[in-house]
């Protein structure tokens, strides 16, 4: 278990454990003004999407590259598994309103995809081995 949970993969989940956290304030304070379960969702979904990218390339992958022919695809690949993830978020968050609260769906939601994130992101967002994978 040691060695599940050593290096990247303990910096992979404090950084998306903080992110989260992040993500419930939006969350909290998105229904506190007015905003609907599906919207607060979606809200926190883009705020933890920006910090999420930034601390994960830099903080998880230790990946500095920031040259535009490794920025630009990192970025697009990134952005289409973000729309894959937030039209997944949504589906969980609208299928269970009223079910559960909105932290609650959002927060299977974020287990669910945290997984075959990590994947990608290993293996082909931030592989700095052999650069860029597609």
């Amino acid at each position: 278990m040691h060695k599940l949970l050593s290096g990247r993969s303990r910096r992979y989940l404090v950084v998306g454990g903080s992110v989260y956290l992040v993500e419930l304030a939006v969350i909290f304070t998105a229904q506190r003004l007015g905003a609907s379960a599906v919207v607060a969702v979606g809200l926190s979904f883009w705020v933890g999407l920006g910090m999420s990218f930034v601390l994960q390339k830099f903080i998880t992958f230790r990946d500095k590259r920031l040259q535009r022919q490794v920025l630009v695809p990192q970025i697009a690949a990134f952005s289409a598994l973000v729309l894959f993830n937030f039209g997944f978020t949504l589906l969980v968050a609208k299928l269970l309103a009223g079910i559960v609260p909105a932290a609650v769906s959002r927060t299977l939601a974020l287990a669910i995809t945290a997984f075959w994130n990590f994947y990608l992101y290993k293996t082909r967002l931030f592989k700095t081995s052999g650069g860029f994978v597609y």
